[in-house]
Protein backbone atom coordinates (compact mmCIF):
# COMPACT_ATOMS: atom_id res chain seq x y z
CA UNK A 1 0.00 0.00 0.00
CA UNK A 2 1.40 3.41 -1.05
CA UNK A 3 0.56 7.37 -0.38
CA UNK A 4 -2.99 8.14 0.59
CA UNK A 5 -4.07 4.36 0.83
CA UNK A 6 -1.70 4.58 4.18
CA UNK A 7 -3.68 6.63 6.02
CA UNK A 8 -7.55 5.73 4.25
CA UNK A 9 -6.95 1.65 4.99
CA UNK A 10 -6.52 2.34 8.95
CA UNK A 11 -9.50 4.50 9.17
CA UNK A 12 -11.77 2.39 7.61
CA UNK A 13 -10.81 -0.43 9.11
CA UNK A 14 -11.03 1.39 12.71
CA UNK A 15 -14.51 2.23 11.53
CA UNK A 16 -15.51 -0.78 11.16
CA UNK A 17 -13.80 -2.71 14.22
CA UNK A 18 -15.53 0.38 16.76
CA UNK A 19 -18.92 0.31 14.81
CA UNK A 20 -19.23 -3.70 15.81
CA UNK A 21 -17.10 -3.24 19.13
CA UNK A 22 -19.37 -0.65 20.20
CA UNK A 23 -22.22 -2.19 19.42
CA UNK A 24 -21.33 -5.41 21.42
CA UNK A 25 -20.14 -3.52 24.82
CA UNK A 26 -23.23 -1.05 24.44
CA UNK A 27 -25.42 -3.68 24.23
CA UNK A 28 -23.77 -6.15 27.05
CA UNK A 29 -23.80 -3.19 29.49
CA UNK A 30 -27.04 -1.42 28.51
CA UNK A 31 -29.09 -3.60 26.51
CA UNK A 32 -31.76 -2.92 24.25
CA UNK A 33 -33.59 0.05 25.29
CA UNK A 34 -35.06 3.17 23.60
CA UNK A 35 -31.88 5.15 23.35
CA UNK A 36 -29.68 1.73 22.78
CA UNK A 37 -28.75 3.71 18.84
CA UNK A 38 -28.00 7.03 20.30
CA UNK A 39 -25.88 5.81 22.76
CA UNK A 40 -24.30 3.27 20.69
CA UNK A 41 -23.11 5.97 18.33
CA UNK A 42 -22.10 8.54 20.51
CA UNK A 43 -19.61 5.72 21.92
CA UNK A 44 -19.16 5.20 18.26
CA UNK A 45 -18.19 8.85 17.12
CA UNK A 46 -16.09 9.16 20.47
CA UNK A 47 -14.15 5.69 19.98
CA UNK A 48 -13.56 6.19 16.01
CA UNK A 49 -10.77 8.78 15.90
CA UNK A 50 -9.24 7.49 18.70
CA UNK A 51 -8.62 4.07 17.16
CA UNK A 52 -7.65 5.38 13.72
CA UNK A 53 -4.88 7.39 15.20
CA UNK A 54 -3.81 4.10 16.69
CA UNK A 55 -3.90 2.36 13.45
CA UNK A 56 -2.33 5.04 11.69
CA UNK A 57 0.55 4.98 14.42
CA UNK A 58 1.11 1.66 13.82
CA UNK A 59 3.86 1.88 11.08
CA UNK A 60 5.84 4.22 13.23
CA UNK A 61 5.76 1.86 16.12
CA UNK A 62 6.55 -1.32 14.48
CA UNK A 63 9.59 1.38 13.17
CA UNK A 64 10.84 2.04 16.75
CA UNK A 65 10.21 -1.50 18.32
CA UNK A 66 12.51 -2.81 15.23
CA UNK A 67 14.92 -0.23 16.43
CA UNK A 68 14.93 -1.02 19.70
CA UNK A 69 15.61 -4.25 19.71
CA UNK A 70 18.78 -3.52 17.23
CA UNK A 71 20.23 -1.81 19.99
CA UNK A 72 19.43 -4.54 22.36
CA UNK A 73 20.81 -7.06 20.40
CA UNK A 74 23.57 -5.09 20.04
CA UNK A 75 24.45 -4.58 23.46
Amino acid sequence: MDGKANFIFPVVAAGILVFVGRCVVAFTNIGLRADFVTRWLSAFFVGWPVASVSLIAFPYVRRAAVGNVAVIERA
